[in-house]
């Protein structure tokens, strides 16, 4: 009788576990199809950038070891770019915080190489205390020696007396070599040392140099892009439906060529735009005139040509609406790009 009752409540359970078990693979497969149609967050090509720098640096053990407050800071700033993208700040402030944290990656990778230095020149020290005790234990067992012969060629013959002489002669310059070997090796230190110093120097210049730059590019309101440094020469810099530049785009071409004299290995590319007013063969004689009015301001403030190059795109590329007259005003325009150290330019 017992067994009987245990029967159907044995065949209950099992259907209920498969019951269960069959609601959970289908809201697992639910969520799961969920998931993948969730399109892939957007993405900073400057962040990203960062990101790869700041992971390669934090993977090199002598960066983590010897620059982690450097790295660190550098890791605060890549937080606060990872917050304002996520925040939608813009992204102009996004690529300024990455940039900030993309130099701070090279300071503290360079912090790291001049430690590293250092650390070679403490060794060197030590290696030299080394040299500098075997040199005086050679000297003290020398002298040893040279007593104990003194002591034999008092007894002995002038024969004996003669081979101590030599072997006097012998001890003597061996003396000299270690001696010539210690002054190697304090030749060695001293030139570490000026390296190390000449180093630490160069990185001081380097510094001193991206912070310079930064404050002229910042003058300028340079931004920066994909293609690199930006600066925009509106339509009031110009006259009206002219390709004569006014007083006040004058200084600002005027800082760009201080800029490009004092730092000789970069070169810029000068676009002109328009809006959608007029035809499309006036549009783009007026945007090439436009370009060619810059190209030939820098070359009479003393730039090389080769340096300035231009290109005319009419009314392509808008960044406003030609529907409003704001929007049409932000379109006509004129855009320098400023090259890397190496005189490249990204193509638009």
């Amino acid at each position: 009788m017992k067994k009987n009752l245990y029967f159907p409540m044995t065949m209950t359970m099992t259907m209920t576990m498969t019951m269960t078990m069959t609601m959970t693979m289908t809201m697992i497969a639910v969520a799961v199809l969920s998931g993948c149609a969730t399109s892939a967050p957007p993405q900073n090509p400057s962040l990203t950038a960062a990101h790869s720098s700041y992971d390669s640096a934090r993977s090199n053990p002598q960066v983590t070891n010897l620059a982690a407050l450097e790295l660190k800071e550098a890791g605060d700033t890549l937080s606060k770019a990872d917050d304002a993208f996520s925040k939608g700040q813009g992204t102009a402030a996004v690529d300024h915080l990455a940039y900030i944290a993309n130099q701070q990656v090279g300071i503290a990778q360079e912090t790291a190489k001049r430690k590293t230095a250092e650390l070679a020149v403490a060794n060197a020290g030590a290696k030299r205390t080394e040299v500098r005790l075997e040199a005086r234990t050679a000297e003290a067992d020398a002298a040893k020696q040279k007593a104990d012969m003194a002591k034999q060629e008092a007894d002995a013959a002038k024969q004996e007396a003669d081979a101590a002489k030599q072997e006097a002669d012998a001890a003597k310059r061996q003396v000299a070599t270690a001696k010539e070997n210690a002054e190697l090796q304090a030749a060695d230190l001293a030139a570490a040392d000026a390296e190390l110093a000449a180093a630490d120097a160069q990185a001081q210049r380097d510094q001193a140099l991206i912070e310079q730059q930064e404050r002229q590019l910042k003058e300028l309101n340079a931004k920066k892009t994909e293609r690199g440094m930006v600066i925009t020469l509106g339509d009031v810099l110009f006259r009206t439906d002219k390709a004569r530049l006014e007083s006040g785009g004058m200084r600002n071409v005027q800082k760009l060529a201080d800029f490009l004299k004092q730092y000789p290995q970069h070169k810029v590319l000068v676009e002109g735009f328009t809006d959608s007013t007029g035809s499309d063969s006036y549009n783009q004689e007026l945007s090439d005139r436009r370009a060619n009015a810059v190209r030939m301001a820098l070359i009479d403030m003393g730039i090389s040509s080769d340096r300035v190059t231009t290109h005319g795109y009419g009314e392509a590329f808008p960044v406003g609406g030609n529907d409003t007259a704001a929007g049409r005003q932000s379109n006509r325009r004129v855009e320098i790009i400023i090259s890397d150290s190496k005189g490249n330019i990204a193509p638009r």
